[in-house]
């Protein structure tokens, strides 16, 4: 099994309205869910806020990559957690400990060779955003040498540009694959919100999910 971990706050846990598609399984795509079991993967994947959790972009993400790698099966871990800072993820702390641990029994049935990370609006306060290129250099070294995975590729996402106080940290997120190895950058040109101005819809994130996809499969190559 190709093993992807997903991490970061809501925008990747997902909070899109839910559609007849996002329920309908992929055969080669599964999950592993909050009990530790491998399941068909289906939205909502993550439960970090069960009364909030919906849509995300992790579905088509392993649906896409799966069309794309017809021998495969793919092996999501929904690990996000909504409203974390990136102090959150810092090793030793929660969220950390808990991705490390799921990533962990997934590894049992397969490899891990993706990172997906969407995560900054709790970050946007310029004295964070100084900051966080270097916090979150710290972290995702860590987090490769747990998982004895020193190249293999991350996916970061931008926030959405309908939030104007997400500028400056998306300035930095765009940075990110200048000084952090092996990772690649996705635009959110042309995402929308949901209404909140804070979460991406539904169509949007599947078209998150697209792009996070072209993204790995060429730092794959």
């Amino acid at each position: 099994m190709d093993i992807f971990l997903l991490i970061g706050q809501s925008n990747m846990s997902g909070r899109g309205h839910l559609t007849p598609a996002d329920r309908t399984p992929h055969p080669r795509v599964f999950m592993l869910n909050q009990e530790l079991a491998w399941v068909p993967a289906i939205d909502p994947m993550h439960f970090d806020k069960p009364a909030s959790v919906g849509a995300g972009l992790g579905l088509t993400f392993g649906r896409v990559v799966a069309d794309a790698r017809p021998h495969a099966t793919i092996g999501l871990v929904p690990a996000a957690f909504g409203g974390s800072a990136l102090d959150e993820w810092q090793p030793g702390q929660l969220h950390y400990v808990e991705a490390v641990k799921r990533a962990r029994e997934a590894m049992k049935r397969g490899r891990l060779v993706g990172i997906l990370w969407h995560q900054g609006e709790s970050d946007v306060d310029p004295a964070k955003t100084a900051t966080y290129a270097v916090r979150f250099q710290k972290m995702i070294a860590q987090l490769r040498a747990d998982l004895d995975a020193s190249d293999v590729p991350l996916v970061v996402g931008e926030l959405g540009r309908f939030r104007p106080q997400n500028t400056g940290m998306n300035a930095v997120l765009a940075a990110l694959p200048k000084t952090v190895p092996h990772c690649a950058f996705v635009s959110a040109e042309g995402l929308v919100d949901r209404g909140d101005k804070l979460h991406f819809d539904t169509p949007s994130l599947h078209e998150f999910g697209r792009r996070y996809a072209a993204a790995w499969l060429a730092l794959a190559k």
